[in-house]
């Protein structure tokens, strides 16, 4: 037995090295396109075109139905219910509180970027981590923590209380939401700079201080210039983001355009009024990638240059005096996105846990939660691999398309989706309405790009000429597949279901709108008990929606540190 596995191993160390070598010895593809073109042709064929084209198809029933809904309304039934619904009103609260989250996370986000980056900061890559980390906190976590500490029957509350103190300032409306939303989109921001920092030249700088400039004169004309295009990436996320957000909004009563629908949906079920209502949250959303795209310029693209050819070691700059004052504000940051919250959601643990508060209802809503994740996880993973193939491999307008049609699911906000596929399953399919299997196929709708990006990712650091050379070597198409395929791709397979399953345990409008009856999630149970004001109920669910969060966010880390390592 032992000499047959050896032969066996030996066998396929054998196959391996022959498929290396004949894939790299004839030297780079000249039209690399070309021949992965003709290799999906010769071995996948039409059967194969028409698979990703149905799966682009099917994700796109949700936005055609919406579009064929509002479509039947008239133009005078439109001018009515728009100004019945107060639309002027909706457009500005969205305008103002996307612009007011934009600015102030980046003015959180550069100098906390610039300070871990390039200063002497004393634990800076702690500070690194912790800066990201409230990333893993969704938003109406925070609203509920921000509720829990400064509402009427919140912490402080119930401190200022034997000295008189009543009734604290409201913290409903745009102020709480812009708070809430800062601090748990920052990161976003925050990521793109030190990407982007840690990759620039720091040679540029010492040239531009040679000529004269200060530290100030090289940051504001030299560094802040070349950080632009991180600056733009990030701000457009955090838009989205804030753009598309419910949990927040509909917690601290902000009346934007996903509360205006949830609303509209709950007090009169008028559809007509819900599908406009979504129609316009979807042309704001285009429009926000329209503007991103005309600030990168017309025509060809610029490039910014963040790296000479040969880059000299990177000093970091002294605090001396300043370097207090530093960690005030790292730690202010820190302490209002991350530690505030943590602690307001022991306290109230710990209070719960003390008045009796059961916790039977948190282990079904975390086995709710983790079953409808690990299902989206793995029909995002058996959807995504096809189109993200054929995106990468084939190429052409046909499989652009497709994948660009998968694609366009991610930028619906997730109410927008839930609402649509509400409206498909009543009237068409009553049988899959309020069903899990609903619930899932809005998850993979909502995720699916998260699951294609990594994969794509993994195939197009694989040279095609490993596949073509398994073949000349005699392999059919499952032993290529699985011999020289699947391992190189597993591992943005397993990083796309970990980020598919993180985000689908934190949904919350399309839970809220699809979910069978009794089917309760860690999200609906903070939703629905911070709703009514019962923090201890909400305090579990929310400690174990952040650990597995945390968790999910290590996994991924940990996906990409093994593939640096391989590589």
């Amino acid at each position: 037995m032992s000499g047959e596995s050896g032969s066996t191993a030996s066998s396929r160390r054998s196959i391996a090295y022959q498929v290396l070598r004949k894939a790299y010895s004839t030297g780079p593809l000249s039209h690399e396109g070309d021949a992965s073109r003709s290799t999906f042709h010769r071995y996948f064929g039409s059967l194969f075109r028409g698979l990703v084209l149905l799966i682009a198809f099917v994700m796109l029933l949700p936005l055609a139905y919406l579009i064929y809904r509002a479509g039947g309304v008239g133009w005078t039934e439109v001018l009515g219910l728009l100004g019945r619904t107060r639309m002027l009103a909706i457009i500005w609260n969205s305008l103002i509180l996307v612009c007011g989250v934009t600015i102030l996370s980046l003015l959180l986000a550069l100098p906390f970027a610039w300070l871990t980056e390039r200063t002497d900061l004393p634990g800076w890559r702690i500070w690194t981590v912790l800066a990201m980390m409230p990333l893993v906190i969704p938003s109406y976590v925070g609203g509920y923590t921000l509720i829990a500490m400064f509402g009427p029957r919140g912490v402080l509350q119930e401190f200022l209380s034997p000295l008189g103190v009543e009734r604290l300032p409201s913290i409903y409306g745009f102020t709480g939401t812009l708070w809430v939303l800062t601090l748990f989109t920052y990161p976003y921001i925050f990521m793109s700079i030190r990407a982007a920092l840690h990759r620039f030249d720091p040679s540029v700088e010492e040239a531009a201080r040679s000529l004269g400039y200060n530290g100030l004169q090289t940051f504001l004309r030299v560094t802040l210039p070349n950080l632009r295009p991180a600056i733009t990436a990030g701000g457009l996320l955090v838009a989205l983001y804030t753009l598309s957000d419910f949990g927040a909004v509909s917690l601290l009563r902000f009346n934007s355009f996903t509360r205006a629908i949830y609303v509209q949906y709950l007090s009169s079920f008028d559809r007509n009024v819900a599908s406009l209502l979504s129609l316009a949250l979807i042309v704001f959303t285009i429009i926000l990638l329209l503007l991103e795209r005309n600030s990168r310029g017309r025509g060809r693209p610029r490039y910014y240059r963040s790296s000479a050819g040969v880059t000299v070691s990177r000093k970091r700059i002294e605090l001396a005096r300043r370097k207090w004052l530093a960690l005030a504000f790292c730690g202010s940051v820190v302490l209002a996105a991350l530690v505030l919250p943590t602690s307001v959601i022991l306290f109230w643990l710990l209070r719960g846990l003390a008045t009796g508060e059961s916790l039977a209802p948190v282990w079904a809503a975390t086995l709710n939660s983790f079953q409808a994740g690990a299902l989206a996880a793995v029909a995002a993973a058996i959807l995504g691999l096809p189109v993200a193939y054929a995106a990468v491999r084939m190429g052409g307008r046909l499989m652009s398309f497709a994948a660009r049609a998968v694609y366009l699911g991610y930028g619906l906000p997730g109410i927008v989706i839930a609402l649509s596929l509400v409206f498909l399953g009543a009237n068409f399919a009553p049988w899959l309405y309020q069903t899990l299997w609903m619930l899932v196929f809005a998850y993979v709708v909502r995720f699916l790009p998260q699951a294609m990006g990594a994969m794509q990712i993994s195939l197009l650091q694989m040279n095609p000429r490993l596949e073509e050379a398994g073949r000349s070597l005699g392999l059919g198409n499952r032993a290529v597949f699985r011999r020289i395929t699947a391992p190189i791709v597993r591992p943005g397979v397993l990083a796309g279901m970990a980020l598919v399953f993180l985000t689908t345990v934190k949904e919350l409008p399309a839970t809220l709108l699809l979910s069978p009856t009794g089917f309760s999630t860690l999200a609906t149970q903070i939703w629905s008990a911070t709703d009514e004001a019962f923090f201890a109920r909400a305090a579990a669910p929310a400690l174990v929606l952040l650990a597995m969060s945390a968790f999910s966010i290590f996994l991924v880390l940990m996906q990409e540190e093994r593939e640096v390592v391989s590589s």
